[in-house]
């Protein structure tokens, strides 16, 4: 079809005139009910600062778990702070195989072979260690905290009494900490019991584990500063683990042999798997500790906040004021963060490197401690993380502090209240870095809430 020029022109005036019916309809219905509105904002965005209404307090931790980490610690720690502290360890030996000793086994020599990877303190203090047989089964499925008094449950009588001086060394291409390798001597009576096992003993490893029921490794003093080193006991795909080698001869391998040969020794391992049981013990000594005066109380308020792992110390920190947000109507928490500060002095950071991660908890009105909704949402989001740029652990805690303020019915189930928290380790039993922060008494610990108020 084709127009004419008059044609066209009158189609493109119509559509201009149709346009501008359009945009100015478009702008009265805009502009409709504005003039019943408050000149205010709908909404209002505001920051406060609750930083004067928080208190911290220093408190033992006391039965924590200390088996189920990915690795365990051992040695003993003076530390010039936080006084001294000893880890012991005990762990259970797997068979892999039905063990075959031959004819008339007689043992060589029996070896404990045992990884670590990280250590903290120093590396010029020896540490001196006994090892003895357990005499009572660890089991497997249960839970044991770190005041165990492993020693109870071992025999008398030491297999082995074994000097070492820790020693760190980096990959040079990752510079990564390497594997070191600490090989222990033990008295050839283990390797006697182990040899002449029935096999009844031996059927499966339920039934050895009756048998043989594992070794303690108990550290005594040092006299200098000291170190916990980080051990790496269990095999994986792609770990070899550590390990108790039994070295024998039988007549097999000795009886076609020459009058001045020596025998090709034979060996039977028994290692660390993931399903071994290791348990920690840990003992702490505060004796002249400059918070020891303070300890497990809420009178007066702490100067520094000490947080150990190990079951060793944690803080208390109190929020007062946050319930009675709850009379404000028409509010919605958009950000709520708690920072902590660390002391670099007073912790000491070069000679004493602070958690990567710390846990900020809330107390429950039954008393216990859990992890805030914002961790199940992202631990991310909810942070936490050590921040090397300036030292400090921020913690997103925006739905708790939401839900303290909506939920104020204690039967409901999403109720928390406001009964404070605690600041703990990410990590409580398998980690020894140790730290101290500024307390809120120094400012040290900010809280920075942004609302939007909704206007009536």
């Amino acid at each position: 079809m084709k127009y004419s020029t008059v044609q066209l022109l009158k189609i493109v005036g119509g559509l201009f005139v149709l346009v501008n019916i359009l945009v100015a309809c478009n702008s009265e219905q805009n502009d409709l009910g504005l003039e019943i509105l408050p000149d205010e904002d709908l909404i209002n965005v505001r920051n406060i600062s609750v930083s004067d209404k928080i208190a911290s307090y220093t408190f033992n931790e006391n039965g924590i778990t200390s088996n189920k980490g990915a690795t365990n610690l051992l040695g003993t720690l003076n530390d010039p702070v936080f006084g001294k502290t000893t880890a012991n360890y005990a762990t259970q030996f797997r068979l892999t195989s039905f063990p075959d000793f031959g004819t008339n086994p007689v043992v060589d020599s029996v070896r404990l072979y045992l990884f670590y990877r990280n250590i903290y303190g120093d590396t010029i203090t020896t540490q001196h260690v006994k090892v003895y047989e357990m005499e009572t089964y660890l089991d497997p499925d249960a839970e044991y905290t770190q005041d165990i008094d492993l020693k109870s449950m071992a025999s008398d009588i030491p297999l082995a009494e074994f000097d070492y001086t820790p020693k760190v060394e980096l990959d040079s291409a990752t510079q990564d900490t390497n594997y070191q390798l600490l090989t222990i001597p033990l008295d050839n009576t283990l390797g006697e019991k182990l040899i002449g096992a029935d096999s009844l003993d031996m059927v499966n490893n339920d039934v050895f584990l009756q048998y043989f029921k594992g070794l303690l490794l108990e550290s005594a003093d040092v006299t200098g500063e000291g170190s916990l080193v980080t051990l790496h006991t269990a095999s994986s795909s792609t770990f070899q683990g550590s390990a108790l080698l039994v070295y024998y001869n039988n007549d097999e391998n000795t009886i076609l042999l020459e009058d001045d040969e020596a025998p090709d020794t034979l060996s039977q391992a028994y290692l660390i798997t993931q399903y071994s049981l290791r348990v920690n013990e840990f003992k702490h000594d505060y004796n002249g500790a400059p918070f020891l005066d303070n300890l497990d109380q809420e009178e007066e308020e702490s100067d520094l906040i000490y947080v150990q792992p190990t079951g060793g110390l944690k803080s208390r920190i109190t929020v007062s004021g946050l319930e009675s947000w709850k009379d404000s109507v028409n509010m919605g928490i958009n950000k709520a963060e708690i920072i902590f500060h660390v002391d670099t002095t007073a912790s000491d950071i070069h000679n004493y490197p602070p958690p990567s991660q710390l846990m900020f908890t809330f107390v429950a009105p039954d008393g216990e401690e859990y992890r805030p909704i914002d961790y199940f949402f992202s631990p991310t989001f909810y942070g936490g993380v050590l921040d090397t740029s300036d030292y400090t652990y921020t913690f997103n805690i925006t739905q708790h502090v939401q839900r303290i303020i909506d939920v104020t019915d204690p039967d409901d189930d999403d109720f928390v209240g406001n009964e404070g928290f605690f600041l703990t380790t990410g990590r409580r039993a398998d980690i020894a870095n140790r730290v101290i922060l500024k307390g809120a008494k120094q400012g040290g610990v900010d809280m920075r809430i942004t609302y939007s108020k909704f206007l009536d």
